[in-house]
Formats: C-alpha cells, structure tokens, sequence
C-alpha cells in the first residue's frame, strides 16, 4: 500500500505533469470505485488542471473548481504515459479501474489507476471540495504539519488505550501512515508494536516522535522526483523489518520476527524492540511465553 512518502512524490509528479493541461477523457472500467454522483465524473472533461495535493494517502487533481479524488488502497497504483492511446477500455476487463488522458502543451498524457487483486478497495470521488470526501474530513493532523509537535503528539498517545502500532496506523488519528512504515517507524523507536499508547514514557514519545520525521523524512526524499513506475523499488529498498522476515537485523543482527493476523502482518526485531521477547502470532494461536 503507498502510504505518505509515495503518496506526496504522486502528488508532486503530477502537478509537474499536468497542471495546466486540460481533462480530455475520462474512462471508468469498474463503476465500482465511483464513490459518488454529483457532480458526474464528466464533468471534469474539458477543466485545466490548476493543481495536485495530497491528504494523508488521498491524492486531489483540482480542475477549475472539481476535484478528482483517489485512494489507491492496498493493491492500487498509478501507471503515467505520456504516450496515451484512444483505445476504448471494457467494463470489468484487466487491472485498470480508471483512464484519464489530458491535452497538455507538450501534447497529451494520460494516467491509469489500476488494483491487482480480488479485493477491490480504490476509490475515486469527484466532489466541489476535498473534504466532502468522509476520509479526508476524518482525517487526523498530518505529521508534517506545523502545528504537529511532540506536545500534541504526547497529547494523542495519552488518551489512547490502543497499542501503538494501531494508534500510528489510524488515519483518524494521524494522516498518511500504514503497515510499512509503521514497522519502521516503531523499530527506529526501539519500541515494541505492542505497547500500549497511553503507557508511554517521556522519553519513548520523544523517540517515536523523533522516529516519525526520521523515517518518513528520509523516504520522502528518496521518493521525490522519481516517476510513478520506480516509487515501490523505492520503498522496499530502504526497509530494515518491514517485509525482512527471517533476515538479520541490520542493527542489532537479531533475526526480524512476523506476527500475522487475518489479513495482514507486522515485522519487528525482538533484540531492538520487545528486549528478546517474541511476540504471539494470533492469527495461528500459537501464544508463546
């Protein structure tokens, strides 16, 4: 799933790419990612793309007036050309779930949202402002934000009686992280995913906190300036637990260890993070001591 980092390089690459460039064609190939009717996804053909940013993981293409929202969810991605064709697409045929080509002054370009998978969770909304969006408008602080200090950051941990990793992956809470970074972020930390928020120290705040920027300020910048096709080699070549498995820990050389749940899993060093504890794997209830 792109999460902050990947997300804000989208956002950056295409308002490079298509600001100024007018809305020429609109395909859904799945009407089931249209979250919303009026106004008609239609009527963004023939508007000039005035700008591109990102909410949390939401990417918001403004064209004079409307925007197209997406999310791109678990298994979406973004495919840009700058060589589009007319071809028509069939409904419900492939991975694409959406065409877009623009007629821009260097000639026209087009993007694809695509979802591999059977799960199907991307979402597309065409809405007057983006917090008409429910996910935006639920949308915690963005960790990169102003206002967003370690005070307020100790202020969230306080309150909640949820383990970390989930208070960390709550968009509700703060906007833009997910599994991966999650996992990073908690092992920069050398806090254990199953720490319960409000149970923090001091000094375990400042540390994630200090995490938070470290880590996703890093994969900010390895991320911008790089094209959509190259973000997820990106992404996975700076990891250090999430999805290593079984692989040494590249700070301490303790094996990285996986819990699994119905749908997910997270990746930790138990050496760095859980002081050699390994942690139950509650989807197989294997409960160890």
């Amino acid at each position: 799933m792109p999460e902050l980092p990947e997300v804000a390089a989208l956002a950056d690459f295409l308002d490079q790419h298509l600001r100024g460039a007018v809305v020429a064609k609109i395909q859904l190939v799945s009407f089931a990612v249209l979250k919303t009717a009026d106004p008609p996804y239609s009527g963004l053909e023939g508007r000039a793309v005035t700008g591109v940013r990102r909410f949390g993981k939401f990417v918001s293409v403004e064209a004079d007036g409307l925007f197209f929202v997406f999310h791109l969810a678990r298994a979406g991605w973004l495919r840009f050309t700058d060589s589009p064709t007319d071809t028509q697409l069939r409904m419900g045929k492939g991975h694409i779930a959406a065409r877009l080509t623009f007629s821009g002054a260097a000639g026209p370009v087009g993007m694809d949202l695509t979802e591999a998978g059977t799960k199907k969770s991307l979402a597309i909304y065409v809405v007057r402002d983006p917090y008409d969006v429910p996910g935006i408008a639920a949308l915690g602080p963005d960790p990169f934000s102003p206002g967003f200090d370690v005070g307020t950051f100790a202020a969230i941990l306080a309150s909640s009686s949820q383990q970390i990793k989930g208070v960390l992956r709550s968009q509700g809470v703060m906007a833009g992280i997910g599994n991966a970074y999650s996992d990073e972020i908690l092992h920069a930390a050398r806090t254990s995913p199953f720490a319960i928020a409000k149970s923090l120290e001091p000094a375990d705040v400042q540390r994630l906190y200090d995490a938070i920027h470290s880590i996703l300020g890093t994969a900010m910048e390895e991320a911008t300036g790089k094209p959509p096709n190259e973000l997820k080699d990106a992404k996975r070549s700076h990891m250090r637990v999430h999805g290593r498995t079984g692989e040494a820990c590249p700070v301490c050389g303790d094996t990285v260890r996986e819990v699994s749940f119905a749908d997910s899993a997270l990746q930790y060093c138990p050496t760095c993070q859980t002081k050699g504890k390994i942690l139950a794997d509650r989807r197989t209830s294997r409960f160890l001591k």
